[in-house]
């Protein structure tokens, strides 16, 4: 634990705070002394667990929370998953909300740690292909193909397609 003051910060703190006189000793190796130390501790503890609680209230520094971090944003913690990837996919979940654009997915996959183009498909329509174009069906205008072009190895293609799949609009199919 982390606290910003040390138990022996807090010990002498109260020895400075008493009394005194001859009833209030000033020595740590004293009865009293020893006292206010054992008191400090729990002072030193609740001191760390307060900037534990400051940490964990952020989701990008979580460690102890990150289970309720998931929780809050629909997910579960995948098998095997470092600490540093939970945190990548509750952020990204935060960070992702809103809109259907290409720039929205791109923004996505960069907090997951990826950098990806995207491609859509389009049905082959007279007047706008010319020749030696791919030809694609109607049902190939749902679909749209991701393309990774770095990773930071945060997650692996399959987790990312997981995570685009789970925000994807619903009629759309995503090839990696």
């Amino acid at each position: 634990m982390t606290a910003r003051f040390s138990a022996d910060d807090y010990a002498s703190a109260a020895r400075a705070l008493a009394p005194r006189g001859p009833a209030w000793a000033d020595d740590p190796a004293s009865v009293q002394g020893k006292t206010l130390a054992a008191l400090a501790l729990t002072l030193w503890r609740s001191d760390a667990a307060a900037v534990q609680l400051l940490q964990d209230a952020a989701p990008a520094t979580t460690t102890a929370l990150i289970d309720e971090w998931e929780a809050s944003v629909g997910l579960t913690a995948p098998a095997g998953a470092t600490i540093e990837q939970r945190r990548s996919r509750v952020l990204s979940r935060l960070i992702g909300t809103g809109g259907q654009s290409r720039s929205r997915f791109i923004t996505f996959a960069a907090a997951l740690g990826f950098t990806i183009t995207i491609e859509n498909f389009a049905p082959l329509r007279v007047g706008q292909f010319g020749a030696g174009a791919a030809v694609y069906g109607l049902a190939w205008a749902s679909a749209w193909r991701v393309r990774i072009t770095a990773s930071q190895g945060l997650m692996t293609p399959a987790q990312l397609k997981a995570e685009l799949d789970a925000i994807r609009p619903a009629e759309t199919i995503i090839l990696i």
